[in-house]
């Protein structure tokens, strides 16, 4: 499997594990609870072996940036909190940040 598509499970567990935290009532219903721990135990550990073949600078910041992201649309869409012009800006940049992150090149 190469650095890219464990970057891309470790997003995945994250947002997973970031989302069912929000569900996990402060960890007091077991099931999100549980996959609030297996998410971010598989996300360190898919984020670990993407640094085998990936910069770390890169690879933490598009870790984080679309975490980040995914979980801000998730909070509006599946949680009902408010959006505005300002946190769709924000999300913008961020996405804007990875992509030109992206285009530097290298791995």
């Amino acid at each position: 499997m190469n650095g890219w598509l464990f970057l891309a499970v470790a997003i995945g567990a994250e947002v997973a594990a970031t989302t069912a935290l929000r569900a996990s009532n402060g960890f007091s219903v077991l099931v999100p609870s549980a996959i609030t721990v297996l998410g971010y135990i598989t996300a360190f550990g898919m984020l670990s072996l993407a640094l085998k073949t990936l910069d770390l600078g890169i690879a933490y910041a598009i870790w984080a940036g679309i975490g980040t992201a995914v979980v801000a649309v998730i909070g509006i869409l599946a949680f009902g909190e408010p959006g505005s012009v300002t946190k769709s800006t924000g999300i913008a940049m961020i996405v804007a940040g990875v992509v030109l992150l992206n285009l530097q090149g290298g791995h």
